[in-house]
């Protein structure tokens, strides 16, 4: 894969999603393609789709627009933007999970990013879980990489089982000794169906804390709002959703009680302040 960079990058952090089994909701690309368009993006390289897509399960789609037909394969990407609010380049890798050949896959986009200088990879995902709409997006931490580890007080991943091509990536930044962390957001199983924009907003928090800087918002804290009222109103039809909507937030706020009086409290101020200087 070529890489056509436009100038030699500053401290590039990358941030890598894609669509397909580790994208519960679409929570973490639609978190990606907000940023494309927040940030002055320049593709700088893509996959070749030949090698590692089954074209009869990911087809491509055929559009038009201006009564121009256009045939777009899968595929994915690698962009660059620079953020004036972040002062350091952002390598951004986004697309669809390959079919096969993950490894060679894997080894491509790395080679490429560590072309480009990346000096530490950001792994965005979500998945289904027994979470209420109605409370915070649980978000997992996690991060390859004693260095990396000991800097920002996360563990090694301790999922076992079936993994998708995000795991197949933080193994291979392991072996080459690239720091790799890694956000993984808890989408209500319950409305499972795509956008997710409040899961999209919580993993950009994430990345807010990890860069100690405020990235641009736009609509995504309307379409947050949108969006649980309308699982509001889902709930409110259908009493038994209701019952298992209450039942879920009793866990739920059982389980975060010591956690909201701390931590929690501690990370949204913090953020307020960023942001409340970043506007001064």
């Amino acid at each position: 894969m070529d890489v056509d960079a436009p100038t030699e990058l500053i401290d590039p952090v990358v941030l890598m999603a894609f669509d397909g089994w580790n994208d519960a909701g679409d929570s973490a690309s639609g978190l990606m393609a907000h940023l494309h368009e927040a940030w002055d993006v320049e593709v700088v390289a893509e996959i070749d789709p030949e090698s590692y897509y089954d074209f009869q399960v990911n087809r491509p789609v055929v559009t038009t627009e201006d009564g121009v037909r256009t045939l777009s394969w899968p595929s994915a990407r690698i962009a660059v933007a620079s953020p004036p609010e972040l002062g350091r380049h952002v390598i951004l890798v986004s697309g669809t999970e390959p079919n096969m050949r993950w490894r060679s896959f894997v080894t491509e986009i790395l080679q490429a990013c560590e072309d480009l200088g990346a000096q530490i990879v950001v792994t965005l995902g979500a998945l289904l879980a027994d979470t209420p709409h109605t409370r915070p997006v649980p978000v997992t931490s996690s991060a390859m990489g004693k260095g990396i580890q000991e800097r920002l007080g996360l563990e090694q991943p301790n999922y076992e089982g079936p993994t998708g091509i995000l795991g197949v990536v933080q193994d291979a930044c392991q072996q080459l000794d690239l720091p790799c962390v890694s956000f993984w957001a808890a989408v209500p199983h319950y409305v499972s169906q795509p956008p997710c924009p409040k899961a999209s907003l919580a993993l950009l928090g994430k990345v807010e804390d990890l860069l100690g800087r405020p990235l641009p918002l736009g609509e995504l804290p309307e379409e947050a709002r949108a969006w649980e009222r309308g699982v509001n109103q889902l709930a409110a039809e259908d009493p038994e959703i209701a019952d298992y909507v209450r039942e879920l937030e009793e866990s739920r706020d059982a389980a975060d009680l010591p956690e909201a009086s701390g931590d929690a409290i501690a990370r949204e101020f913090e953020r307020y302040l960023r942001r409340r200087d970043d506007q001064d």
